[in-house]
């Protein structure tokens, strides 16, 4: 067992658990305005979006020095993996980097309410000066192919990008071979039973 988790639950203290009980209230405000996420699972937000940043948080190098997490929008998986490591991992700084001005504001709003020292980067991906990231994040932005590009820029050398990808992983896998060499871990997701998350290092073009 873990120690990040206990069974399905979070295994933290009551102060990270307030503040992402403070986020998840953001969230719910915020979400009619903005469409942080999908109406839908608002309602299972803790499952559906900080147990499954959690899960991600969970499978980083402990070490790692500096996350950077792309395309954030709501903040997931960045916002929670800032949240955690504000208990877990507190030398670890934290950057995302979110195009979309309002979801910015937003992403600030949540770091100021929960007390979290982040960096939020209103700026397109490509726009952004390298990085250097120990570990780098997407979730749900684009297909492994582009997100490569994406780490090629950001990534720092030795460092691990983390993709949670959906049922179709296997052929973006395929498509992403035919230009680009990498080595990958599949860890199965806690939280879809056909989705993975994958751990990928050893970046380069063919």
């Amino acid at each position: 067992m873990s120690e990040l988790f206990q069974g399905a639950e979070l295994n933290v203290s009551r102060e990270t658990r307030e503040r992402l009980a403070t986020y998840e209230s953001l969230l719910k405000k915020w979400n009619p305005a903005i469409n942080l996420v999908s109406k839908a699972s608002l309602a299972q937000a803790w499952t559906r979006h900080f147990i499954d940043s959690a899960q991600i948080f969970e499978l980083a190098d402990p070490t790692a020095a500096h996350w950077a997490d792309l395309g954030s929008g709501g903040g997931f998986p960045g916002m929670v993996v800032a949240i955690l490591a504000a208990e877990l991992r507190p030398k670890m700084s934290v950057t995302l980097v979110e195009s979309d001005q309002r979801k910015a504001t937003f992403l600030r709003a949540v770091a100021r309410e929960a007390g979290i020292d982040v960096q939020v980067l209103a700026k397109r991906i490509e726009q952004v000066p390298p990085l250097n990231a120990d570990v780098l994040s997407a979730r749900a932005l684009a297909p492994i192919v582009d997100l490569l590009g994406f780490a090629e820029r950001h990534l720092a050398p030795g460092g691990t990008a983390i993709f949670p990808k959906g049922a179709s992983y296997q052929q973006e896998l395929a498509t992403a071979l035919a230009s680009w060499r990498f080595d990958v871990q599949k860890t199965p997701s806690r939280t879809e039973s056909d989705a993975v998350i994958l751990s990928i290092g050893g970046i380069s073009r063919v």
